[in-house]
């Protein structure tokens, strides 16, 4: 009896080209359209953040009917977020893809991969004790992760809005954004690295929470690195009492963001009227930038500090920023805009975490199961920083989006040839971008901790 093949129906109005009829099917084999996960792969197996993570959790299950290790299904996690499937859901359709499977050690025809069901399952399985571990084990992999022990480092702190539409634990409503959601806490270094992420509401922190934030933050840190120097930088809203004494006695330099008050302006008063004046008799399309140094404190401080002012004149009016700092040798300009200004690359750091990342996914009802979320998301930016991290210096790529590498070097059609002693990607002949992975799979020893 002949056998019978069932043709997949093709894809219909498909028009001709060169008189020839263009006929389409999903029927390819063996075939994925994340090619690029084999060089993804690569370097989680050397960063190892799902180990790092899977072990500060314990796991209730009996060893002997467990599939899917813990490790694994934080691994499956993190490259699916890289790779663009933000929503848990769609490991049912992943689990069969065989690129999937072969970063997860498992050639095409074996087991099927985690479900929708086992992702969830193991967000919602750690407690508050394990999540502060989690949070200690990845400030130690960020420590672990430099090859040699830096002498200074800086600390951009920053929060952002998450919008939520459900009744989520710790959601609250925010006059400004108009909406119920969170405001998680997040920290980069100077370099984007990500450090840190923590879920809280959709509040201004105050003092005291940020305080007692920093204090495990900088502890980890120095317990890795004693003597390293570290600088925090941060916006207005973390310019408080309690974050100035901190700094102080935990031997932190800091540069904060100071909302003006009219003690303030008391200094600079003559100087906006002079930059005023300079810029009107300079042209409309001219503007011009001062800065005038001073000592000065707020009421609730403890001492005066050193206060910079930046004054900014030209066709739209006069615009005043103040920050406090506790540097010194430096001139106010060079405070500010070198080293200050650059505090707005954070904002990247975090459209790439949220955007492109889609780390804004709190759905889960529970707090502690969307904080493991945020975990997920924040390992999954450290594969994409990491990947990021070894192109050429100068080059379009080290600066490249991490949306835009995902489509250049992720989102690839590759057939996959399971033979007796090899597996065998086939990649797109016409791949642009064809001399880079062979750079990056010779550079990943350096990712090596």
């Amino acid at each position: 009896m002949p056998v019978k093949v069932e043709l997949t129906p093709a894809l219909p109005g498909l028009s001709p080209v060169g008189g020839h009829a263009i006929v389409a099917r999903f029927d390819g084999a063996c075939m994925s359209s994340d090619g690029g996960l084999l060089v993804l792969r690569e370097v989680e197996q050397r960063l190892a953040i799902a180990k790092h993570l899977a072990t500060c959790i314990h796991d209730p299950r009996d060893p002997g009917r467990v599939i899917h290790g813990l490790d694994e299904i934080i691994r499956t996690r993190m490259l699916m977020i890289a790779a663009g499937y933000e929503d848990g859901n769609d490991a049912d359709r992943l689990r069969r893809d065989p690129m999937f499977k072969l970063a997860m050690g498992r050639l095409p025809d074996e087991a099927e991969l985690c479900s929708q069901p086992t992702i969830s399952r193991c967000e919602n399985l750690p407690d508050a004790r394990a999540l502060l571990r989690m949070g200690r084990a990845m400030i130690d992999h960020y420590c672990q992760n430099f090859r040699q022990v830096p002498r200074r480092i800086v600390l951009d702190i920053d929060d952002t809005f998450d919008a939520v539409h459900g009744g989520q634990q710790l959601r609250l409503f925010n006059a400004h954004h108009d909406d119920y959601g969170f405001q998680p806490i997040v920290v980069f270094d100077g370099d984007g690295r990500m450090i840190a992420a923590v879920l809280r509401p959709a509040s201004r922190p105050t003092g005291r929470q940020i305080v007692r934030w920093l204090h495990r933050l900088i502890t980890v840190i120095r317990s890795n690195w004693p003597r390293v120097e570290i600088m925090l930088r941060a916006d207005s809203h973390y310019c408080t009492p309690e974050v100035l004494r901190f700094c102080r006695a935990r031997r932190l330099d800091y540069t904060l963001g100071v909302a003006p008050t009219s003690t303030l302006r008391k200094h600079i008063l003559g100087l906006e009227e002079s930059t005023a004046a300079r810029a009107a008799a300079l042209g409309d399309k001219t503007k011009l930038r001062r800065f005038r140094d001073f000592h000065d404190a707020a009421r609730s401080w403890d001492r005066v500090e050193r206060i910079i002012a930046r004054v900014e004149a030209g066709a739209l009016g006069t615009d005043t920023r103040f920050i406090v700092t506790s540097l010194r040798g430096l001139s106010s300009r060079s405070i500010y805009q070198d080293i200050y200004c650059a505090r707005g690359q954070a904002e990247n750091h975090i459209k790439a975490w949220k955007t492109h990342l889609s780390a804004d996914r709190t759905s889960c009802s529970r707090a502690t199961a969307n904080q493991m979320r945020l975990f997920l998301h924040l390992g999954a930016y450290r594969l994409m920083w990491s990947l990021r991290a070894l192109m050429p210096r100068r080059s379009r790529w080290r600066v490249m989006q991490f949306d835009t590498m995902r489509l250049r070097l992720i989102k690839l059609a590759v057939r996959i040839d399971v033979l007796k002693k090899q597996v065998r990607l086939h990649l797109p002949h016409a791949t642009p971008d064809q001399a880079i992975f062979a750079l990056l799979l010779t550079r990943m020893p350096r990712l090596s901790i």
